[in-house]
């Protein structure tokens, strides 16, 4: 049971994005998704997430080819936290985060007492209960990111793809979101996370796929893969790389 692509190929227009992207996300893995602007990080969730269709390749999810899931089948399966999204500023937190049962509801059914209760019990796990009664319109970015993770976590899907959660966020909860969805992952959820900051993926994600003009340009253990000279010539920024004491946590510092 996995979360699979297999030469995955994309173009806007004649701009190739993707060429021949291969990966496999198992159950109880974080899988980190690094790379420079333009490198196609997000053309790659919108790929796993069927709002772009490949020019080539297949994706799987548990051995079955998502072309052939229902929508609201594979929303079981599949959930997703977007880079930035436009929330109907009118409704409450809770109301948007109940949204995320709607797979789970039968057609034209209203929540019941057990979709009530995930609700509010992933909304007390995620730090946004408190703003529960609150409008979109008055919540913070940082507080709209908790919110969609809230809402992602309610569809109890198999698979969990993050495109750059902790955009907005300060220190704290960027730390928090991260260990929010290492929780998950510890009950056997495959999350995959775009990052743009290399030590969060280094202390977060079990294995990271270094994305470089559409490629694959590494694949591993975050010690592995993230070295001076792989994130010079792929960020052309000059960087130190080092094994924090007492932890082996890789740490990239920028040279000024």
């Amino acid at each position: 049971m996995s979360l699979v692509a297999e030469n995955l190929w994309f173009s806007y227009s004649k701009t190739e994005v993707l060429t021949g992207i291969g990966f496999r996300l198992e159950p109880g893995e974080v899988l980190g998704v690094v790379g420079p602007n333009g490198a196609g990080k997000s053309t790659l969730i919108k790929l796993l997430t069927r709002i772009l269709k490949a020019s080539q390749g297949k994706i799987f999810i548990d051995n079955q080819d998502i072309k052939t899931y229902p929508r609201l089948k594979l929303a079981q399966k599949l959930a997703v936290v977007p880079q930035a999204t436009d929330l109907p500023e009118a409704f409450t937190a809770q109301e948007i985060i109940m949204m995320g049962r709607t797979p789970h509801l039968g057609f034209l059914k209203s929540e019941s007492q057990k979709d009530i209760e995930i609700v509010e019990r992933i909304m007390r796990h995620t730090h946004v209960w408190q703003f529960a009664a609150r409008t979109i319109h008055s919540l913070s970015g940082g507080e709209k990111q908790r919110v969609l993770l809230a809402r992602a976590l309610v569809q109890e899907p198999s698979y969990l793809l993050l495109d750059e959660p902790t955009n907005h966020l300060d220190l704290r909860y960027q730390v928090e979101v991260l260990r929010y969805v290492q929780t998950e992952v510890k009950k056997g959820l495959g999350a995959l996370v775009v990052l743009h900051d290399l030590n969060l993926a280094a202390r977060s994600c079990d294995r990271i796929l270094v994305l470089h003009k559409g490629q694959i340009v590494a694949e591993g253990k975050p010690e592995e893969v993230l070295r001076e000279n792989l994130i010079q010539e792929v960020y052309q920024a000059q960087v130190s790389v080092f094994q924090q004491p007492n932890s082996n946590h890789t740490v990239v510092l920028p040279k000024f």
